[in-house]
């Protein structure tokens, strides 16, 4: 059976009539007894539910919160089929010794297709509507996100050394164009140039990114003091920090997304901020790999724009939005102690209109704006742990589960119906994800021992 099907739901005019919206504008809005009119696929309006005209398709959420879709700002999406490989390593050896081996003996289009229809499938039952991706093979990422419906930025991966993919940086940065060149007009699809992390890409490649990024306007996508180890093997290599080293390659600019990012000074803040870059926090997979945490409160303090990811389902192990979204909201209330900082509403503005500004889709997603795209979800608080309702946000970030997402419009068009999908065939999807784990178990009996 094929996992994509096609989606049942095609009409993309609706009339939503929750218990509450919130908008995303202004931080901590929340509106009760109020509709969202959904037209051409983009949102008409929002209006007191008394003054909404009668729709053909309206929709009664009574025990419901309707939000702007959640933003997962950093995948590797395919390497759901990795999830629980080699746990509980830091990350140079986790990468090294079992991740970048296994690669080498799976990786390929077929094993690209399936394991992000599976990482797909999760994202959209947990409320995620767009995902920032870097892996390889981007363009079968690609196909599949465009045939599933769901909003993608989909990244050219550069690497100095061989890959499934590529020979090296400079064929990758040659696929990266023929990829930008077949999606750039694509309605849901974004294109940005991922150079894997500083410690793997040479200062000549960085400077071919630079110039192939201004030329295009396109965004720069890089895991960036990530580790204590990134910091000071920089600084016994090129004489200075990873940053510092991209700012003079000139690639610290508006269009720089700087994952991680749990290894910063003061100074360093400041010339994020100075320089309009975006950081993204993945908080579990920092913790998983024990690499440190992100100062997420000083950046927004600075001004900086921070975005929330989950990170590869191989060092998370999920790729539950929400669950990210609660964690990062705790953490951010250690790194210094203050039981302020990192509120609720600024812990939500994080997964979806600060995911859309770093990615540079704030125009279009992230907010429930007239003229945007109807990219939305809808949330059922009627649950014992959810139950009663004083603040909906608070409740949603510190109490709410990826199962109580009910339902997922993606430009209009209904992914997600009472927690059914309605693009991807999940039982073929789990058919084909179970084949692969046997697969991916006798690559792994095949390897040398690590240790």
């Amino acid at each position: 059976m094929a996992a994509i099907m096609q989606t049942t739901t095609r009409n993309t005019d609706w009339l939503l009539r929750p218990r509450w919206i919130i908008p995303g504008i202004p931080v901590g809005t929340v509106l009760q007894d109020h509709a969202l009119q959904i037209s051409d696929g983009r949102i008409h309006a929002v209006v007191p539910a008394t003054t909404a005209a009668p729709h053909d398709h309206t929709l009664e959420l009574p025990g419901h919160v309707l939000l702007p879709g959640l933003v997962n700002a950093h995948t590797h999406a395919a390497m759901a089929l990795f999830r629980g490989l080699a746990d509980d390593l830091p990350l140079q050896r986790w990468l090294k010794a079992h991740i970048w081996p296994l690669e080498q003996r799976c990786v390929a289009p077929d094993f690209v297709q399936a394991g992000t229809r599976l990482a797909i499938a999760e994202m959209l039952r947990g409320g995620t509507t767009c995902f920032n991706d870097m892996y390889f093979f981007p363009q079968d990422t690609a196909a599949v996100a465009r045939a599933a419906g769901i909003r993608a930025v989909i990244g050219a991966p550069i690497l100095e050394f061989q890959t499934p993919w590529a020979e090296d940086a400079a064929d990758c940065l040659t696929q990266a164009e023929a990829l930008l060149q077949e999606y750039q007009d694509s309605p849901r699809l974004s294109i940005t140039l991922c150079p894997h992390a500083p410690y793997s890409v040479a200062d000549a490649s960085f400077r071919r990114i630079h110039a192939l990024a201004t030329t295009h306007g396109l965004r720069v996508h890089t895991h960036l003091h990530e580790t204590a180890t990134e910091v000071a093997d920089s600084l016994r290599q090129y004489g200075m920090r990873p940053l510092q080293r991209l700012h003079r390659l000139g690639l610290v600019n508006e269009r720089l997304i700087a994952v991680h990012a749990t290894q910063l000074e003061p100074a360093e803040i400041r010339q994020l901020a100075d320089s309009g870059a975006g950081v993204v926090h993945c908080p579990e997979s920092n913790l998983k790999l024990a690499s440190g945490l992100c100062p997420v409160q000083a950046l927004l303090n600075a001004a900086v724009p921070v975005a929330l990811g989950t990170d590869s389902a191989a060092s998370n192990n999920n790729l539950d939005l929400l669950a990210e979204l609660h964690t990062a909201a705790l953490l951010g209330k250690l790194s210094p102690p203050d039981c302020t900082a990192l509120a609720a509403a600024d812990a939500l503005h994080t997964a979806t209109l600060g995911g859309a500004k770093v990615l540079g889709l704030a125009d279009r997603i992230g907010s429930l704006e007239p003229g945007k795209c109807a990219d939305l979800i809808a949330i059922d608080l009627r649950h014992p742990h959810t139950q009663p309702v004083y603040n909906p946000i608070s409740q949603l970030v510190y109490a709410a589960t990826a199962n109580q997402v009910s339902h997922v419009w993606v430009d209009g068009r209904l992914l997600l119906r009472e927690g059914h999908l309605q693009s991807l065939d999940v039982d073929a999807v789990l058919a084909t994800a179970a084949d692969w784990g046997q697969r991916i178990t006798t690559a792994c009996s095949a390897m040398p021992s690590s240790d």
